[in-house]
């Protein structure tokens, strides 16, 4: 199923779908716990055969949004724990004009580290635009939440290689 993720804690697997984890961030970034399960979702199948132990992952990651930080979180505890660092300096600045942009998650599980950069096409260049007016109107807010949702939406029901471009890195 491409809406969930199952991590192991002492040996135990635990489920999370995206509405679990939407409801723990709170909702306000629908897309942004979106691309933080498909990140997981793409690395996690290179890291290990089985699930993985939650509390070993590690991420190292450019995009500091509360949506993926939050799915991040839920599924391996990596802020609680001290194993998530936030490094603008390994994406781009910018997803359209300078990609991939924010949207580069490393993440080490035992003695592998797998990288998942987000292809090209998966975020608009009006979601960008708006996301980064902080001048807002409330027709602009309105539409930037719209936007959010459609993020969302979209990325849900596709296979997370089809969103991100994974590959080992050691």
């Amino acid at each position: 199923m491409h809406d969930t993720i199952t991590v192991r804690e002492n040996g135990k697997d635990l489920v999370f779908s995206f509405d679990d984890i939407n409801v723990f961030h709170g909702g306000g970034f629908p897309g942004g716990v979106a691309h933080g399960l498909k990140a997981m979702q793409a690395a996690f199948a290179l890291l290990s055969e089985t699930p993985p132990e939650r509390r070993e992952i590690s991420i190292l990651t450019a995009f500091s949004g509360p949506g993926a930080r939050d799915a991040i979180e839920m599924v391996t505890r990596a802020l609680t724990d001290g194993r998530l660092t936030i490094d603008r300096s390994i994406g781009g600045k910018d997803v359209i004009s300078d990609p991939p942009g924010p949207y580069v998650f490393r993440f080490t599980y035992r003695d592998r580290t797998a990288e998942a950069v987000i292809k090209p096409g998966h975020v608009r260049e009006e979601f960008v635009t708006l996301g980064a007016n902080p001048s807002r109107t409330p027709q602009e807010d309105a539409r930037l939440e719209e936007l959010k949702a459609e993020m969302a939406a979209r990325l849900r029901p596709l296979p997370a290689t089809e969103i991100y471009a994974v590959r080992l890195l050691s």
